[in-house]
């Protein structure tokens, strides 16, 4: 049995996301207000060049104060598919365009406080395009291995975890492949 809205405030309605104060009452009977943020969700995608060799970006993130790595990844327009979503993102971000994408799951980053869902792909038979940056990103491409980029989760060197989460689903899709 889901939650049952009895009233929901916006508080801040922003250029990606919404914030509102919504009053619940619970599956076990307790009515409370909960912060939650409205996210429209948005597409990763895992670029492989071939079965060892992968596309990953670094790119300034204001809110963690500075460069991190990262699959691509992009937020959804409204009504786009997360498949066209992906496409689109994958060539803006990279310079690349894809064959094929795959998807591998769809996860819910911080379910406490947001719906946000990001939808990750696998991207195969990767031709070069043309990048075509939004004016608020700056990140350069980087091409790893795929072994090497397994060990900069170990070591803490990559810390996102829409990467950490396409990175390991990608290499298990390929060990199994």
């Amino acid at each position: 049995m889901p939650a049952k809205l009895n009233s929901s405030k916006i508080i801040y309605k922003g250029k990606v996301f919404s914030f509102f104060s919504d009053n619940v009452t619970l599956p076990n009977g307790l009515t409370t207000n909960i912060d939650v943020i409205r996210h429209p969700g948005a597409s990763a995608i895992v670029p492989l060049l071939n079965d060892n060799e992968i596309i990953l970006i670094k790119q300034y993130r204001y809110a963690v104060g500075g460069f991190i790595w990262e699959i691509p990844a992009g937020v959804l327009d409204p009504g786009e598919a997360p498949l066209e979503c992906a496409k689109r993102e994958l060539i803006e971000e990279t310079g690349y365009s894809a064959n094929e994408m795959e998807k591998l799951t769809e996860i819910v980053p911080v379910p406490g406080y947001s719906d946000e869902r990001i939808h990750i792909f696998l991207a195969t038979g990767l031709s070069e395009s043309k990048q075509n940056l939004d004016d608020d990103e700056i990140l350069k491409v980087h091409t790893l291995k795929l072994d090497a980029a397994m060990e900069m989760i170990r070591s803490g060197e990559i810390t996102d975890s829409k990467t950490i989460a396409g990175l390991f689903l990608a290499s298990q899709f390929l060990d199994h492949r």
